[in-house]
């Protein structure tokens, strides 16, 4: 596998926020999106085998994994990985650009999926497919810029009833947008959503890494 990092840190997104987690950074990306925060991991990685990610996993006793990029989805050895970790006893959440087919994805794995608004530059890359396969426990995560992008975001949420069908988080980019102003807008509409803060941002500087 094409590995880019293996850390531990405080989950600073998702349902997850706050939780000791590790994370499974794989290198490569379909994708190249306006606001991406992980640019680093388009090329730089490692040549790991499964097992040895195992074992690097097991070395830091954390029981969250989150299996992250880049875009996972891309590198095939990704199926077997989550698997072994979920018979480990591992609970593992897969962080996806929602853009790859997730219908193998095995049901245990948490599976959250950013849908990509207009000011990505990506939303034309959607595979809506994947809201197909939903459970209650699965997370649609979109990055809100401006208005525009909140009310396309708002737009996806009725057209295909996501309030009802799993957790809904919604993010400011960072630096572009107050977060209070989002939080009016969801006020305003009564909308049935998360407001997303990264964490992570807030307790380290923006810009490090492994954290």
């Amino acid at each position: 596998m094409k590995i880019n990092e293996i850390f531990k840190s405080i989950q600073g997104e998702s349902s997850f926020a706050g939780l000791p987690t590790l994370f499974v950074r794989l290198t490569g990306c379909n994708l190249r999106c306006q606001w991406c925060d992980t640019k680093y991991a388009y090329d730089e990685a490692v040549d790991l085998t499964v097992d040895e990610v195992i074992g690097r996993v097991n070395a830091f006793g954390l029981q969250f994994v989150q299996i992250t990029g880049g875009e996972p989805m891309l590198q095939g050895d990704v199926y077997e990985l989550m698997d072994r970790l979920l018979i480990s006893g591992y609970k593992v959440s897969l962080e996806t650009n929602g853009s790859m087919d997730l219908s193998s994805v095995d049901t245990m794995v948490v599976k959250i999926i950013d849908i990509k608004c207009p000011s990505s530059g990506e939303s034309g890359q959607m595979y809506f497919n994947n809201l197909n396969y939903l459970l209650k426990s699965d997370e649609i995560k979109f990055v809100i810029k401006d208005r525009d992008d909140y009310n396309w975001a708002k737009g996806i949420i009725d057209r295909y009833n996501l309030i009802e069908r799993c957790n809904i988080l919604i993010s400011p980019v960072y630096g572009e947008i107050e977060p209070r102003e989002m939080a009016e807008w969801i006020l305003e509409d009564n909308l049935n959503v998360r407001l997303q803060i990264q964490l992570h941002k807030l307790i380290w500087h923006p810009e490090m890494r492994g954290v």
